[in-house]
């Protein structure tokens, strides 16, 4: 017969086995991103133009004064946000819990962004970048997991 004890603590390791899937989605996700953004960096900073092969509009977009933040290229900004979000969830992955915790102030503030910029994309600029898309695209899903890692986490403590 199995006791209680033993009943919670298989129920507890399949909530973490569940976490630390979604943590090591996170990283996949966010390397992703990574490599969008350091992409994009690097043909901002060597002046080269960057080939939409999907949709037109990346150099429309690319060359925009929204591009730029302060005299950073914003992908820049991005690939350090994407880059903080992998070590985040790394350690969150190694069982520090305040990671897991500033993954999502973080995750909120990177979606509202990729909002902000879509909407510029739509109806500011009107054109759109294939590239700022696909990395909306993976903001997006960071955003997903982190509210499903929040919900895990909150029916855990009921």
């Amino acid at each position: 017969m199995i006791s209680a004890s033993s009943a919670l603590t298989s129920s507890s390791n399949r909530v973490s086995k569940r976490q630390n899937l979604l943590y090591i989605l996170i990283v996949v996700l966010s390397l992703c991103g990574m490599a969008d953004a350091i992409y994009l960096t690097v043909e901002h900073i060597t002046g080269q133009s960057v080939r939409c092969t999907i949709i037109a509009g990346c150099s429309e977009v690319l060359s925009s004064s929204y591009a730029v933040v302060a005299g950073f290229p914003l992908a820049s900004i991005g690939a350090l946000a994407y880059f903080s979000v992998f070590c985040l969830a790394i350690l969150a992955l190694f069982g520090y819990r305040m990671a897991g915790l500033l993954l999502t102030p973080l995750v909120a503030v990177m979606c509202l962004v990729s909002i902000w910029l879509i909407y510029l994309q739509a109806f500011v600029i009107h054109a759109f970048c294939q590239f700022c898309l696909l990395s909306a695209a993976i903001t997006f899903g960071l955003t997903a997991l982190v509210v499903i890692l929040w919900r895990i986490g909150r029916l855990t403590r009921i």
